[in-house]
Order: structure tokens, then sequence, then C-alpha cells
């Protein structure tokens, strides 16, 4: 599946994932490829975003999260780090 993580300042990660697994409003929500259309605000915590490469993390706070045809698109009001993670 296809993840776009954006920020008010810019795109932090455009690319092919495994799996997402995100801070929804109402607790943590984790997204496969083929997941069904969804679309959920986001709270604040840790988002990762899991590639054949490993994992990346980011802090996200506000904003929200949607699949639509395997594509992810999380939208968050503040991102930080986006740091390749072992």
């Amino acid at each position: 599946m296809h993840v776009t993580v954006i920020s008010p300042e810019a795109a932090t990660f455009d690319g092919p994932a495994d799996s997402v697994i995100a801070p929804a409003f109402d607790g943590e929500v984790g997204i496969l490829p083929r997941h069904a259309p969804f679309m959920t605000l986001l709270g604040e915590g840790s988002l990762v975003v899991r590639t054949e490469g490993g994992e990346r993390r980011f802090n996200v706070r506000g904003g929200f999260l949607q699949v639509v045809d395997d594509t992810v698109r999380v939208v968050a009001e503040y991102v930080e780090g986006g740091s390749d993670a072992a």
C-alpha cells in the first residue's frame, strides 16, 4: 500500500509500506494492505510506518487518517521525527 504522512510544513513520508499503526482519537488503529475504506481523527502519540527496510516512527498530534484504494493519507497538525527504527 502507499502511505503519505503530511504536516503543515511538508510531506514527511511518501512511499510503500507494509503496515501503519496510528493514534486515533479513541485508541490505536492498525492498517494493513487492502484495508476497507476508513477515516478517523488523530489523537496524540506515535505513528509507526513499517516498510520492507524497517520502520519509521513519528510523533503526531491532531488531524486525520484516511484509507482509500490501498492508499493511506495521514494529515497531521503536528509531525515530528521520521527516523528509521530497528
